[in-house]
């Protein structure tokens, strides 16, 4: 059974913003939600880019940091990189690991950190939004 179908599905469906980068620190994947947050920014057009080129010196020498500790064992594979408190959200950024835990690359991940105000189960307004 192919399963990359479904966990593109489950990347894509996320709301909150997914940039998948090699090892390489190249833009392999964004998801819908982050080409629209990096639409000024260049949007589909950052994919086969360094991530590096997006961020300066600091945030660069920080990237290359954590990907060094990722390799370093396979049991770190999530660190804590960026807390924005004028959206509410957390950002990480995680290892991607091959089944043998072989590093493959990694990926920013944002978390809102809102409090949901939608009904449990609101069916109407589910398809209302297309979800």
């Amino acid at each position: 059974m192919e399963y990359a179908a479904y966990f593109k599905s489950i990347i894509d469906m996320d709301e909150c913003a997914v940039v998948i980068c090699n090892l390489a620190h190249e833009i392999i994947y964004m998801n819908p939600a982050a080409i629209e947050r990096y639409g000024k920014r260049g949007g589909t057009a950052l994919i086969g880019r360094s991530l590096l080129d997006c961020h300066n010196e600091e945030s660069r020498n920080s990237i290359r940091k954590v990907v060094d500790w990722f390799q370093e064992n396979q049991g770190n594979n999530r660190i804590y990189t960026f807390r924005n408190e004028k959206e509410n959200k957390d950002v990480y950024m995680v290892a991607l690991r091959e089944e043998n835990g072989t590093l493959i690359g990694y990926y920013e991940k944002h978390e809102y950190r809102t409090v949901e105000t939608r009904p449990l189960y609101d069916f109407r307004q589910s398809c209302e939004n297309g979800v």
